[in-house]
Order: C-alpha cells, then structure tokens, then sequence
C-alpha cells in the first residue's frame, strides 16, 4: 500500500480511510528485503526506443527521485533503520562483469549515479566469497528496516487525520451518482473517490487491475546470531548484495549488524516461508559456503507485483484510481508514486509524473492466475546455469 498517500489526501482536508484486509502492512509492506536502490527496470535505451529520448529520461529520473524522496522522508521521519551503506552488484560471469563495467562508464548524461567498479582480485573488500567475477558498487544505494518504515508512514499518516481499518477486506467496488459504495464485511463505505492500491494482492476486487500485474514471492531468511565480527568478515562495509543472474538473490547484514538476512525467488507460488528455508539456504551456502552450518532462525515471504513492461502504472479507470506494479522495488517506489497520486486525487499539478497515460498491458488468457511463470524460471534458471 503506497501509504504516503494517506499523509497527502489527510493533510489537504480530505477525509482519508484506508481499508486493509489484514493488519495494516501485514504484506510485502513490512515482508520485503528493506533495500533502496534505482527502481526502473527497463534501460534508457529501451525506454527511448519505445518513448522517445525526452520520456525515457523523465521516466528514469522518477527512479532516482524515489530514492532522494525517500531519503528525505527517512531523515524527516527518523526510526527507520536507514543505512546508506551502497550496494555491491555481482557479476556472475566475465561477460556480465564486461557489460557492467560499460554500463557504469557510458551512463545517460543527467541520469549518473555514484558507481564504482570492482575487479574480481579485489572483491573481497566487498564479500567473502569468490562466487562472482568482480562487480560494481553504487555508492548511493540504502536500505531500511522494513516494519519501523511502515510504521513511520502509519505514524505520518494518522498524524494527518487518516483512518486506517484493519480485518475489513472489500468485497466490491460500486459506482454510485455521487461516487462509489465499497461493500465491506462490517458494512458499506461511501466514498466520492476510490484509490486501488493492492499489488501483489490484488484479487477479484478488480478484474481489469488482476490482468496487468503477476504475484510473485519474495521469501527470505534471516540466520541465528552471528555476531558482528563474524557478519562483518562476511560483509566486510555492511553493504546491501545483489548479483546479475536472472533468479535474482538479494542479502545483506541485519540492521543491528548481528546476522544475514537472505532473500530471493526461491519459489512461485508457494504460500509456506518454511517450506522454502532449504532452498534459501543453498542458494546462499553457494555465495558463502561459510555458513553451511548455521541456523536460520527467521523466515518469511511477501508478494510483489511484476508488470508485463517492467514498469510501475499509476491512473484512473473507470473513475477508480490505481498505483501498483512496482517490479520488486516496492520500498522506494510506494511510498513515492503513491504520494504522486494523492496529488493526483487532489487535482494538483506536481502529482504528474512520466509515467501518465502509459499503456497498462495485459496479455491474453491471464487473469491473474500466472500460469507461464513455471516454464519461463525454468529458462531462466538453464540461462544462469550455463551463464548467459
């Protein structure tokens, strides 16, 4: 849930309720890996095919500008676990490794970000390992503690006048001559405006908005106790891991320095975090053979939401608006668009972003159920294997 949209609508008169199906944050919001970084899939040069160059730029600066903006909001805000430690990006093989060092050199003129590249011989300043074949670091990258940002934005929100209703699941969105009826378990809301807002959860509330975005897992574990000499030999500037293969993993230290928190697609639809710890830790026992004989003490997973073209899709249909599809880069692009489109329901001319009017596609035969997912991990997986 985008909830700084809650602060903007509250603090502009507006009054702003929010329905939530569980407990407030209860989902990828506070079940996600907690790291910021450039959240814009699709490169420049894809987008300026597709765009024109003048689009595909601004379409990448909202990438850079979530960042600053939930930069500012973390400072502001404070109690959020920020850490601004980097990120150093894998390369699982020489070739990648060759096109990330071009990557990091030839970057979009008003697009640079802080990026530094690391030869194989000298990644162990970065990780313990010889797993990947040198990377790049990029200085601005940050992460967070996931529940203490929710509750900041709660916090924020509330502050503003907002309500938030937990264990209230919508059952259906009506249009009515003054707005919109949502019938509710405990009853029925009347509202002149209806923002849906529900990503990797979005169910049969919308049946438009189900088509245009595919649930997939995030699971993740989190060790026993290491200590932080022991993390610390493991990671040696605390800095958040990522790699080029497609089966994406993500790790980094705890926020109190004490363990590793390891994250990654160990799955496709399976509900249990328990039931993918194995996989987890043989995904990470690859990268850091040193912790084959550790316990993991925590596990757990978050659904995101991946679009068919990468890119997060914000707007209104049929009187209803929407912000979703964040690609796995919920944490600073949330809290960012969904302030965007507060403004947006505010009539407010800084709510406009790049991304306005941009086709939300779909594809035949899917209606949120992503039977194709099996057969594409699968090639993706022989890809990673044979390193492509």
């Amino acid at each position: 849930m985008p909830r700084d949209l809650l602060h903007e609508t509250a603090a502009a008169g507006r009054t702003t309720l929010v329905l939530d199906a569980g407990e407030p944050g209860a989902g990828c919001s506070s079940r996600n890996g907690g790291q910021v970084a450039y959240s814009i899939k699709p490169s420049f040069d894809s987008l300026r095919t597709k765009y024109g160059a003048d689009r595909a730029f601004r379409i990448c600066r909202e990438g850079l500008d979530a960042v600053a903006d939930l930069r500012a909001l973390a400072t502001q805000e404070g109690d959020c676990g920020w850490r601004e430690d980097g990120c150093f990006f894998g390369a699982h093989t020489a070739q990648h490794f060759e096109r990330m060092v071009r990557e990091a050199t030839h970057q979009p003129r008003g697009l640079e970000q802080r990026i530094g590249v690391v030869s194989r011989a000298d990644q162990h300043r970065e990780i313990a390992s010889d797993f990947y074949h040198g990377g790049c670091v990029y200085h601005d990258d940050a992460s967070v503690d996931p529940v203490q940002l929710l509750r900041a934005l709660l916090r924020r929100a509330r502050g503003s006048g907002a309500s938030v209703v937990e264990r209230c699941r919508a059952a259906a969105i009506k249009r009515v001559r003054d707005g919109f009826e949502v019938l509710t378990e405990r009853g029925t809301v009347h509202a002149r405006q209806v923002l849906l807002a529900t990503n990797g959860y979005s169910g049969p509330l919308s049946a438009w908005h189900r088509r245009r975005v595919i649930p997939i897992g995030s699971y993740q574990i989190a060790t026993e106790r290491l200590g932080a000499e022991w993390v610390r030999s493991l990671i040696p500037r605390g800095r958040n891991i990522v790699d080029s293969r497609r089966v994406v993993v993500y790790f980094r230290p705890s926020a109190d320095g004490e363990r590793i928190v390891f994250g990654g697609r160990a799955a496709l639809a399976e509900k249990n975090p328990l039931a993918c710890v194995a996989r987890l830790r043989q995904m990470m026992q690859r990268i850091l053979p040193q912790l084959k004989t550790v316990k993991v003490s925590n596990a757990w997973v978050g659904w995101v939401a991946y679009t068919f073209d990468t890119l997060p899709h914000l707007g209104l249909h049929e009187g209803v608006y929407y912000c979703m599809g964040y690609c796995g880069q919920g944490v600073p692009l949330a809290p960012y668009f969904g302030k965007r489109i507060g403004q947006q329901m505010l009539g407010l001319e800084e709510g406009r972003t790049a991304l306005d009017g941009l086709e939300f596609p779909s594809r035949p035969y899917y209606y949120g159920t992503p039977w194709f997912l099996a057969p594409s991990v699968l090639a993706y997986r022989l890809m990673d294997a044979f390193g492509f």
